[in-house]
């Protein structure tokens, strides 16, 4: 329990220095909001009254507390741009993301496990070496000229959705069925790592002494490895597949722009043009906090796996 105390302190840490570190590093970009929203009509008043209204004439220690205030409230400030709450703003974008990057990575479960534990099984067979070019062909393929290449066979081709045209979340059937082409893009080259660590780990467990052992004692080969490898050698796929779920939102901001999918990975690219900060500044603590979760969250699910990782027997 102390572990976990600990883990929980030094994620709230982690997210206060990155959400000031964000704040801080917007202050100092050159530039003023007020004069870039006011355009051609700014004048010397209509500037000092908009920076008043905005709240941009106070220090910045000030203007950090009220805004992390409002964050713990769901007040995220105004948009710049779009002239409304950030929050309403987000919630759909965050959505949107939330199930694609869902969907990415329960393809990566189970394409990936079951084809490492195989792969694994046969090592060393006729097959192995064009397995291992197929994989490795995978794992160079980036996600966003993968997503080019769905988009044009599956889109413009076949015609099994309309490149650009997201149906949106009120009709979730063919939201999801659109997802599902950006999701494999994204899935594909994180689905093939995945498959190599497994099965690196699965073969380096298999010619431990005690899965001779076993199988000396007449254990049928499979029998071990489902029941005594696979356990040993999950902990540290289970921490590459928390790792994989963070960096999903990462790859998930270059396929938006390519499938026209409006998540919160397209919104960041439109309001860094548009120096719409406060989106940024809450897309990117959100993208933080995601992260951080995820490496938490696999941290205590590996140490849970593992009793061996456990400080002093306990959790």
């Amino acid at each position: 329990m102390k572990y976990v105390l600990g883990r929980l302190v030094m994620l709230a840490v982690t997210m206060a220095a990155v959400s000031f570190l964000t704040f801080a590093a917007f202050d100092l970009i050159s530039g003023d909001p007020a004069t870039a929203m006011l355009g051609t009509q700014a004048t010397e008043e209509k500037v000092e009254a908009l920076r008043e209204e905005l709240g941009l004439n106070h220090p910045l220690l000030v203007r950090y507390g009220s805004w992390l205030a409002g964050f713990f409230t769901g007040d995220l400030g105004m948009s710049y741009q779009y002239r409304q709450p950030v929050g309403e703003l987000l919630a759909p974008k965050v959505a949107v993301t939330l199930w694609l990057t869902l969907l990415s990575f329960l393809m990566i479960v189970v394409v990936s496990l079951p084809l490492g534990l195989l792969s694994a099984r046969y090592a060393g067979g006729p097959w192995d070496g064009l397995w291992a070019g197929v994989n490795q062909f995978c794992m160079a393929v980036p996600p966003f000229f993968t997503g080019i290449l769905l988009s044009y066979l599956f889109g413009i081709v076949l015609r099994w959705f309309v490149p650009g045209d997201f149906p949106g979340l009120e009709a979730p059937g063919k939201a999801l069925w659109y997802l599902v082409f950006p999701a494999l893009a994204i899935a594909l080259p994180r689905a093939a790592m995945t498959v190599r660590m497994l099965r690196s780990t699965v073969v380096a467990e298999m010619n431990k002494a005690y899965v001779r052992t076993a199988i000396s004692r007449g254990n049928d080969r499979g029998g071990v490895l489902w029941h005594h490898v696979l356990k040993n050698a999950l902990v540290p796929v289970v921490t590459f597949l928390a790792q994989t779920l963070a960096e999903i939102v990462a790859g998930s901001i270059v396929v938006e722009q390519v499938f026209g999918i409006p998540g919160l990975g397209r919104m960041l690219v439109a309001s860094i043009s548009g120096r719409d900060y406060p989106v940024v500044q809450a897309i990117v603590v959100i993208l933080a906090l995601w992260v951080v979760a995820a490496g938490t969250a696999a941290d205590l699910l590996g140490r849970r796996i593992d009793p061996r990782l456990k400080i002093g027997g306990r959790v």
